[in-house]
């Protein structure tokens, strides 16, 4: 794993002095290490960091013995050549530490968790600060709490069981219902292995608002390309009779749950109620597949009412934070400002 042997002055957030250029990644991954992931969610994997962050990620580790008994998988960048910035990559929602199952009594495996987490806390590059949201599956934060990091609660929402597909139908709203069976009238819904045929619906739903796309296409390219080789997406788009596409969903899945992770649609067809209908057809898929279904939350009020809108229950996940660097918090002032400037 990689090798934190700085040795420059500095100390922020780890606990071993901070020099930027001795950090390395490893050339290869540890085979335990890879079959301890092997069950933890998509965003955990190692092929999806090397997609959205490639060069730029490791595990910390701790370990009983030879064995791997949790991860924390981290993505960083080096701001200003030298404040490295442990970070949640694009596209990715969720990650966190992974621990290993424990069959003890309840008392002593919240212990066992609390060693484990703070040992992958210690084994953390030093940074200058870091930001992750965890996934909803980790529900026990008071280490980093007791380690100076601070929390905040976010809510997304889940279908845990999806097998009773009739009881779901009756647990979405009316307008809801409504929307599909007029989408059901209207379009055609179809799936696509063209990340190309998805992305200009995507962008639509940006310049909508006149706003650019937040993350990088190529980006997103190369996540597509990782995830169809190993049969982990889905996307789904709706068309008119005359070809036109209304709206795009792109799915992702791993053993336990399908994930609402980006959508768009032409704002001209808004009122079809094509992705309405299009979310009902990834909830039908994950029945399918007897998955749990993520829609991954929102703190924007309209995308909050929509997503609930399907019965999908509210589920609290944590972004936790450390920012333990005055200078940091300088240089994001300094950032505020400047783009603030420029939006006047």
């Amino acid at each position: 794993m990689p090798d934190f042997a700085g040795t420059g002055p500095l100390k922020f957030g780890g606990t071993r002095p901070f020099s930027p250029y001795t950090f390395r990644l490893p050339v290869t991954a540890d085979p335990k290490i890879l079959h301890f992931v092997k069950n933890a969610p998509i965003f955990f994997q190692p092929w999806w960091l090397d997609a959205v962050a490639p060069g730029a990620w490791a595990y910390a580790v701790a370990r009983r013995g030879e064995e791997v008994a949790g991860v924390l998988p981290y993505a960083f960048k080096i701001r200003l050549g030298f404040f490295r910035l442990i970070g949640t990559p694009t596209f990715t929602p969720y990650l966190g530490p992974w621990l290993r199952a424990s069959t003890a009594k309840y008392a002593n495996r919240l212990g066992e968790e609390k060693d484990l987490t703070l040992e992958l806390i210690q084994a953390l590059p030093p940074f200058a600060a870091f930001y992750q949201t965890f996934h909803p599956s980790i529900t026990n934060w008071l280490p980093f709490c007791w380690s100076g990091f601070e929390q905040t609660t976010l809510y997304t929402y889940r279908i845990e069981d999806t097998a009773d597909l009739k009881k779901l139908w009756s647990e979405t709203r009316d307008n809801v219902r409504t929307d599909i069976k007029k989408a059901q009238k209207l379009v055609q819904v179809r799936e696509t292995d063209d990340v190309g045929e998805f992305l200009p619906l995507h962008r639509l739903t940006f310049s909508r608002q006149n706003k650019a796309l937040p993350h990088s296409e190529a980006v997103l390219r190369r996540l597509d390309a990782a995830c169809a080789q190993r049969g982990a997406r889905k996307i789904l788009v709706a068309a008119g009779p005359d070809g036109r596409l209304h709206a795009g969903i792109y799915l992702v899945t791993d053993a336990r749950a399908v994930y609402y992770l980006l959508s768009g649609g032409d704002p001209e067809l808004r009122n079809s109620g094509a992705t309405s209908l299009l979310i009902w057809e990834a909830i039908r898929w994950a029945s399918e597949q007897g998955k749990a279904f993520d829609f991954e939350g929102s703190t924007v009020e309209p995308i909050e009412r929509f997503v609930r809108s399907f019965g999908a229950r509210q589920t609290p996940f944590f972004k936790v934070v450390k920012t333990p660097s005055v200078i940091v918090r300088l240089y994001r002032s300094l950032i505020h400002l400047t783009q603030t400037g420029r939006a006047k």
